[in-house]
């Protein structure tokens, strides 16, 4: 049994308010398993079979949910997708994986485009090191839509250069209703756990326009039905309002970006019972990179400059806000923390924002007793130095001490916790072994 002794500050993800902040706590822990949160007692019985942690200068929370996960982008460059796509591919997805763990704080992550069933089961096994997985293998879209990176000089004889297919993963690209049918039923029996479209064109495709579409409705219902008999549900990359409306119509449960919301829609989508989940950081980092193409760098702009309103649009609707990264740049991987910073600048309250990166998120994508710190649930924490559920941006100058995912530590800083371990060796911080 251990105790996590006289927490400092407990954000328990069990919503967004300040009855989810406790002071002067105890967690116990048994296993991977959460047995009780209650006020500090330092009576409470000891013995051989309790190890108390002194946690009086830390502040803790539940471990992240993010909503929105590229394992398998190391970027958008022709070189990035070639790298991605060749036989040194599964080793940057182990790497990308570790750090979004060990130090983003990240211990379950919705993968909506890239990772298959094989990164997957090798988590769950323990092989590789990394938050556990919910996936959707491809990020469907039409010909010459968002998933369609072959670009204007293309031969129509080759595929998308994003994700090919492959073992474990059918095609991004897909036209036509039955043929739409046929795809979802392929990533079904691949493993995925939901499907993900594009219901409007992307930022970073290279030849797409924001205000075109991507799929009609009739192929978004035939995906969406499709998902519904499998047990799936379906999430939807878009931007225009066009495609947003196409999206809430016609069975999408999650909305992703939402950069042109309005209250229309937003108050449609209320009605349906949809998420959202708005990717700030990326919109906000996009407008700082390098070496994007004018025409790319155009929707970046059309993208930065309504966002913010977007997010205010859909969060005062009272629409249920997830939080995802999108982390598809050089230097997002492993400092996912930022959604929060970044939802925060786009005018979500600070609670809110944790709230839809923890305890939200785990009631909305499917896997049970996570998200929570609370009598029951999974054993996944983070430790911190500092008041992160005020300042999240804490995370970016160290104040992150440990990540605890299923009872086990992951960064070996609080030296009585129980580390994981592989094949007996114990893992550093740093990632090797000793």
């Amino acid at each position: 049994m251990i105790v996590l002794s006289n927490i400092l500050k407990l954000y328990d993800g069990t919503s967004a308010t300040k009855g989810a902040i406790q002071e002067h706590v105890d967690v116990w822990i048994e296993d991977e398993k959460i047995t009780a949160v209650q006020p500090h007692d330092p009576k409470k019985p000891k013995g051989a079979d309790v190890t108390r942690i002194d946690c009086s200068t830390y502040t803790v929370t539940p471990g992240l949910i993010d909503c929105h996960g590229h394992v398998t982008i190391l970027g958008v460059g022709r070189d990035d997708i070639e790298r991605m796509n060749g036989p040194e591919g599964l080793i940057y997805s182990e790497r990308i994986l570790y750090t979004t763990l060990v130090n983003g704080g990240v211990t379950t992550m919705r993968d909506v485009g890239g990772a298959t069933h094989v990164l997957k089961r090798l988590v769950d096994q323990g092989v590789i090191i990394g938050p556990r997985l919910k996936i959707a293998i491809c990020m469907l879209s039409t010909t010459g839509g968002h998933a369609d990176f072959l670009g204007p000089d293309r031969c129509c004889g080759q595929v998308s250069a994003l994700w090919p297919p492959g073992p474990g993963r059918p095609s991004s690209i897909v036209d036509g209703p039955w043929a739409c049918r046929k795809r979802v039923r392929e990533i079904a029996a691949c493993g995925g756990d939901l499907v993900k479209i594009c219901a409007s064109p992307g930022v970073v495709s290279p030849s797409d326009h924001l205000e075109h579409r991507d799929f009609t409705a009739a192929e978004i219902d035939a995906i969406c039905e499709e998902a519904a008999g499998r047990g799936m549900y379906v999430a939807a990359h878009a931007h225009s309002q066009s495609g947003i409306a196409l999206a809430i119509e016609h069975g999408v449960k999650d909305i992703q970006h939402i950069s042109f919301m309005n209250e229309e829609l937003a108050e449609k989508a209320y009605v349906k019972g949809c998420t959202v989940t708005p990717t700030s950081w990326v919109g906000q980092a996009l407008t700082k990179a390098e070496n994007l193409s004018p025409f790319v760098m155009q929707k970046v702009q059309q993208v930065a400059e309504s966002h913010a309103q977007a997010v205010q649009i859909a969060f005062k609707s009272g629409l249920t806000m997830l939080g995802g990264t999108d982390p598809i740049l050089p230097g997002m991987h492993g400092r996912n923390y930022m959604e929060l910073v970044a939802l925060m600048d786009d005018g979500v309250p600070a609670l809110s924002a944790w709230h839809g990166m923890t305890g939200l998120a785990g009631e909305l994508v499917g896997e049970n007793e996570i998200g929570k710190v609370a009598e029951g649930y999974t054993a996944d924490l983070l430790v911190t130095n500092a008041d992160v559920v005020a300042n999240p941006q804490a995370f970016e100058t160290g104040a992150l001490v440990e990540v605890i995912k299923s009872g086990l530590a992951y960064r070996g800083e609080l030296t009585k916790f129980p580390k994981r371990t592989f094949e007996g060796c114990v893992v550093d911080t740093m990632g090797s072994t000793s």
